[in-house]
C-alpha cells in the first residue's frame, strides 16, 4: 500500500480563488471506490495502491484543464513502505506516540 500527497494548482484562472478546481479533483476521489482519501488546507493524501493512486493523480491533474486552467501545477509525494503496512492514520498515530514520550 502506497500514499501520495497531491495538490493540483490550476493557474490561469482568471481569478485567485481555486476551490472549485480542487473540488472538481476531490469528487474524482469520491467516485473511486476502495481509495481512502483525507484533504488538507494545503493539499490531500490518497492511500492505496500506487498504480492506481497514479491513474488517480493523473485524472486529477487534468481535471484542473477540464475545468478551464490554462495551466496546472501539481506536486506529489509518495511514500510506499514494503516492510510493513501504512495508512495515513498509521502514520498521524506513530507521531502522536513519540509526543507523548516527550
Amino acid at each position: 500500500m502506497a500514499i501520495l500527497e497531491i495538490s493540483v494548482m490550476p493557474l490561469g484562472t482568471g481569478t485567485p480563488s481555486v476551490s472549485r478546481f480542487v473540488a472538481g479533483a476531490v469528487k474524482i476521489l469520491q467516485a473511486e471506490k476502495g481509495v481512502k482519501y483525507e484533504m488538507s488546507s494545503m493539499g490531500t493524501n490518497i492511500e492505496g495502491d500506487l498504480e492506481q493512486l497514479l491513474a488517480l493523480a493523473r485524472r486529477m491533474h487534468r481535471s484542473a484543464f477540464d475545468a478551464g486552467a490554462q495551466r496546472v501545477v501539481t506536486t506529489m509525494k509518495i511514500d510506499e513502505r514494503r516492510d510493513q503496512m501504512a495508512s495515513i492514520q498509521s502514520k498521524v498515530a506513530s507521531v502522536e506516540r513519540e509526543l507523548k514520550k516527550a
